[in-house]
């Protein structure tokens, strides 16, 4: 198995564990949520190097720290991997990437996003709204099977105008996601 460039970045140990048991990387491990200085000034250092790949947890303190390392690396790569593959099966466990089986990682390291930090917004807000993504009472429902479909974690209805901008998904793909919702919700 070839090893992949870039060096993953994961918030723990355990997520490093499930990484290597699916795939030859290297990891960096932001060790939670609360970044300090000397962790990014290193991340920093290895995307000048290598690259980096951004691989965090489908809830709160993934997408935080998502934001963080993207705001600091523009050009990161991105894995994500939907919520429902990231469940633990212990009752009290909470999401994260080391419950997802090396299948689900392979599968999300194959599917990589880098942003377009120059892209424009190509499906506005209004679009969102008149989807039902936005403000309605399914909204949040339909917002996670759109975001499973496009591959692109799950975001709330603020954020995912600057998901959609940020991945570059066109209104071709746009559309063609919310006619399988369309079709599934029947």
């Amino acid at each position: 198995m070839n090893k992949i460039k870039e060096v993953i970045i994961v918030e723990g140990k355990d997520d490093t564990k499930r990484i290597k048991d699916a795939v030859n990387a290297d990891t960096l491990e932001t060790r939670g949520s609360a970044i300090d200085d000397k962790t990014l000034a290193l991340i920093k250092q290895i995307a000048a190097q290598r690259g980096i790949i951004i691989f965090t947890d489908p809830d709160f303190s993934g997408e935080r720290i998502r934001k963080i390392v993207a705001n600091a690396v523009p050009n990161a790569k991105h894995a994500f991997i939907k919520r429902n593959l990231a469940t633990p099966t212990k009752a009290h466990g909470s999401l994260g990437v080391e419950h997802a089986t090396p299948e689900t990682i392979r599968a999300a390291l194959a599917n990589l996003y880098s942003e377009d930090p120059a892209a424009t917004a190509l499906i506005p807000e209004s679009v969102l709204m008149d989807y039902n993504l936005m403000g309605g009472p399914n909204s949040r429902q339909r917002r996670q099977m759109l975001c499973d479909i496009l591959n692109i974690g799950y975001v709330n209805g603020k954020r995912l105008a600057k998901r959609l901008q940020m991945f570059s998904i066109t209104p071709q793909q746009f559309n063609d996601a919310m006619k399988q919702i369309e079709e599934e919700l029947k």
